[in-house]
C-alpha cells in the first residue's frame, strides 16, 4: 500500500517538474521572439530617410513614418493588432506596451550616448538611430511559475 502512495505522489512531484521545465522553456522562447520582432521594428525605422533632408545631402530620420514602420513589424512580428494586442488564437494574451520610442536624429552631435539608469541601458550611436523600449507579458502555461514581464530594449542606427 505504501508504495501505491509512494508512486502517486512521486508522479505529482514529476509533472510539476515538467510544468516548470515547459514554462521555462516557453518563457524563453517568449522573449527571443519578443527580442527579435523589436530588433526587427527599430531597424526598420532607422532605415526611414526623410527626403526632404537627404535631397540637401542631410541623413536624417522621418519620425513619423519611422514610428509607423516601427509600429507595423513589431505587429506583423508579434501577430498583434493595430492597439497592439494580440491577435485571436496567438500564443501572447496581453498588450505589448511601448515604452519608449526615440529618433535620435541629425539635430544631436555624434557620437551620441543615450543613458537610461532606471532601466539600466546605454547605447552610443554614430549617427541618427532609433531606439525602442517595450513591455511584454508571458502568458504562462501552467501556474508553476510566477508572472513574468520584460522590459526589451533596442537600438538601431541609420545605414548609409
Amino acid at each position: 500500500m505504501y508504495k501505491l502512495l509512494l508512486v502517486v505522489l512521486m508522479s505529482v512531484v514529476y509533472q510539476s517538474l515538467f510544468a516548470l521545465q515547459t514554462d521555462e522553456e516557453l518563457a524563453m522562447h517568449t522573449l527571443f521572439q519578443g527580442k527579435h520582432a523589436l530588433n526587427r521594428a527599430v531597424h526598420a525605422a532607422a532605415q526611414q530617410s526623410d527626403q526632404g533632408k537627404l535631397a540637401g545631402g542631410i541623413h536624417a530620420i522621418d519620425v513619423s513614418q519611422a514610428r509607423a514602420v516601427a509600429m507595423q513589424y513589431l505587429q506583423a512580428n508579434l501577430r498583434l493588432d493595430t492597439a497592439n494586442f494580440p491577435m485571436p488564437n496567438t500564443f501572447l494574451r496581453s498588450a505589448v506596451v511601448v515604452e519608449l520610442f526615440k529618433v535620435i536624429n541629425d539635430n544631436e552631435e555624434f557620437p551620441y550616448t543615450y543613458a537610461d539608469h532606471a532601466r539600466g541601458y546605454s547605447v552610443t550611436l554614430d549617427r541618427p538611430g532609433v531606439i525602442m523600449f517595450i513591455r511584454l507579458e508571458f502568458p504562462r502555461t501552467y501556474s508553476v511559475l510566477q508572472p513574468i514581464t520584460w522590459t526589451i530594449k533596442s537600438s538601431a542606427e541609420m545605414v548609409f
